[in-house]
């Protein structure tokens, strides 16, 4: 099956890209999350589902967004980051028994309202 975008990024997509990041996290509600996936879909780039887990990792400042709010399609939170599940059950979100994010409950899809 042939792919409908590309995988490479020249220098300037890149940035915007980083900033289309930050700006998709900074937009997620309190006690709703999104996935990594959704947010590159978002950003026009729906292969770099791990580049915005980067993006989020080493942009200076990333950390006062509510980055707590991105976690995997399957709702699992971050490794090694145990506070991003408190954050998220501050908020409201609930998990299932396995310890993933209850996403059919909390999942934010901006793009599902705007079809």
């Amino acid at each position: 099956m042939m792919k409908d975008y590309r995988d490479r990024m020249t220098a300037d997509e890149a940035r915007r890209f980083g900033h289309d990041v930050l700006n998709i996290v900074g937009q997620i509600p309190r006690g709703r999350v999104t996935t990594y996936g959704d947010i590159a879909a978002l950003a026009g780039w729906p292969s770099h589902a791990r580049m915005v887990g980067r993006t989020l990792r080493l942009t200076p400042g990333a950390d006062r967004l509510p980055c707590h709010r991105v976690v995997t399609v399957a709702g699992r939170t971050a490794p090694g980051w145990s506070r991003q599940r408190t954050l998220l059950e501050e908020e409201g979100v609930r998990f299932l028994e396995n310890g993933h994010v209850d996403m059919k409950r909390h999942r934010w899809e901006p793009f599902l309202s705007e079809k």
